[in-house]
């Protein structure tokens, strides 16, 4: 059985839109047999992998970046960081960090992730969210509820959570997986704080 061998454009336009590396778009294309939608939730779910291994590593160089949004009227200041300040002047991790800025100013989280969210918070929520379940349904049924609703709240407040403002068929957090996956070292958005005019 002869396997797939991709062609150098298939290669190159996969690492374009993903930004991995070409060994690894070339290998994720032989496996997917040319589906460039599997080739790239191959290149996800490797970036993710990877990003777990690096989890426990210190990353604690990087940059912080501004992001004034056209017209003036809404800032960013957003620190993300790397391992090493090698890849910290990477052009490929300025872009990052400025795209999640950009996105930071769009789509306004409170909070960086999950873990961030005060548990105080996290219970007044599941409080609302008890009261808001109709009368009559199981308590199985109702937990399944408030978890699906719980999600939903994280999502539209938590960055690493929220669909990319670029590219919605990923996360913040899968982005972030990918370029792990491209730069080999452990990335993590530390704090941002978004400033908009009049609030």
């Amino acid at each position: 059985m002869i396997s797939y061998q991709p062609r150098p454009d298939e290669i190159k336009a996969l690492r374009d839109s993903t930004g991995a590396p070409m060994m690894d778009c070339r290998t994720a294309l032989m496996e997917a047999a040319g589906d460039v939608e599997r080739a790239r939730a191959v290149l996800l779910e490797r970036g993710a992998a990877q990003a777990a291994k690096k989890a426990q590593r210190s990353a604690d160089e990087g940059l912080v970046t501004a992001y004034i949004h056209p017209g003036g009227k809404i800032g960013v200041l957003l620190e993300v960081n790397s391992e090493t300040d090698f890849v910290a002047r990477n052009p490929r991790f300025a872009e990052l960090a400025r795209d999640i800025a950009m996105h930071v100013a769009a789509m306004s989280p409170q909070y960086v992730d999950r873990a961030g969210v005060p548990s105080d918070v996290v219970d007044g929520v599941r409080s609302e969210l008890r009261a808001a379940v109709p009368a009559g349904k199981s308590a199985d049924v109702a937990e399944k509820i408030i978890e699906g609703k719980l999600n939903k709240w994280f999502e539209e407040r938590c960055l690493l959570d929220q669909a990319f403002v670029k590219d919605d068929s990923m996360t913040v957090g899968d982005l972030i997986h990918a370029n792990i996956g491209a730069l080999g070292e452990r990335l993590r958005v530390r704090r941002f704080t978004r400033y908009a005019l009049g609030e």
